[in-house]
């Protein structure tokens, strides 16, 4: 007499597709959260005629209508501001500064700042205005 293996089913169990789904949602959910940007709601100045300066490190100073300081979109004062400069400038003094400033904000405080980064002696500094077009 001869015996017979009973034949095995193949099948991919497809109940734990949904967990890994889920799971695969929530990883491509943070990893996005990483590149996070903080901006300052400001009215951008505008200039006819923009030259593009594109970089990977750049370090942002903010300035809103009220004269308040932002540095990378974290609130900050002046002692904040030179001592992230002297810190930018030692480990990479290649950074380009950009200086964005909401165009009804007063002169005197984006004065303020350039003079510190004169009295610094920043060299490479940008001002981020709106294409006039």
């Amino acid at each position: 007499m001869k015996y017979r293996r009973p034949k095995k089913q193949t099948a991919i169990p497809t109940s734990s597709m949904s967990d890994v789904a889920f799971l695969l949602l929530i990883f491509i959910m943070l990893v996005a959260l990483i590149n996070y940007r903080k901006t300052v709601s400001i009215e951008y100045a505008e200039a006819p005629n923009a030259l593009k300066v594109s970089g990977n490190e750049n370090l942002e100073i903010w300035v809103n209508y009220g004269g308040s300081i932002f540095i990378d979109g974290n609130p900050a004062g002046f002692e904040t501001l030179e001592k992230t400069i002297n810190g930018i400038y030692r480990d990479s003094p290649d950074t380009r500064i950009h200086i964005i400033a909401d165009k009804n904000t007063a002169f005197e405080n984006v004065d303020a700042i350039i003079a510190l980064l004169q009295t610094l002696e920043y060299r490479t500094v940008s001002f981020v205005v709106k294409d006039e077009k």
